[in-house]
């Protein structure tokens, strides 16, 4: 079902290809770039809360926009050579392994939200990102290591959230096993 919170969810998959042309020359505005693809992030949830069109269209693909824009600023942060690729790779790993969770669990009608830990790790991804781009844009003050530590922050955040969601999908199959 298309709808304006599907179209702001689909603008943030779009501007990934500008944001990884523009990111590499000119960091500053690459981060403008990424900061306007997270500010949809919240609007198009906000939306679709609000105008009751939540579906479960748009349950799954904010959270694909999300994985596809981190995972396009991680893999273009190691070949500028800003992080370990393990670092991305860790990442990366989880956010698959999450996504094709969720996956499944829609195939067996479970519906699994976003919990809390999961919005706080994308939070610190967002702000490590950003700050990864803007270290010494300004007035050459040096970010780098504050952007490290906040993608260290995001990678085990990740880890414990990924946990959680196979916990909670366990839980709710187990659930489902039991009234069936």
């Amino acid at each position: 079902m298309v709808n304006i919170p599907t179209i702001i969810t689909v603008s943030r998959i779009i501007i990934i290809l500008p944001f990884i042309l523009i990111a590499p020359e000119n960091p500053f505005w690459g981060a403008i770039l990424f900061s306007i693809a997270a500010i949809t992030d919240y609007f198009d949830g906000y939306l679709a809360r609000k105008t009751r069109q939540v579906t479960k269209f748009g349950i799954l693909l904010d959270p694909i926009a999300d994985k596809l824009l981190v995972i396009s600023a991680l893999i273009l942060f190691v070949d500028m050579e800003l992080i370990p690729a393990w670092i991305a790779i860790v990442i990366i790993a989880r956010e698959f392994m999450v996504t094709g969770l969720r996956i499944v669990a829609l195939t067996k009608e479970i519906v699994i939200p976003a919990e809390m830990g999961g919005k706080i790790k994308v939070t610190a991804q967002i702000a490590s990102i950003i700050t990864l781009l803007v270290d010494k844009t300004f007035i050459a003050i040096d970010f780098y290591g504050m952007g490290i530590l906040l993608l260290w922050i995001a990678m085990i955040l990740g880890l414990i959230s990924g946990f959680q969601y196979f916990i909670l999908f366990w839980k709710r199959i187990d659930m489902t096993d039991r009234d069936t």
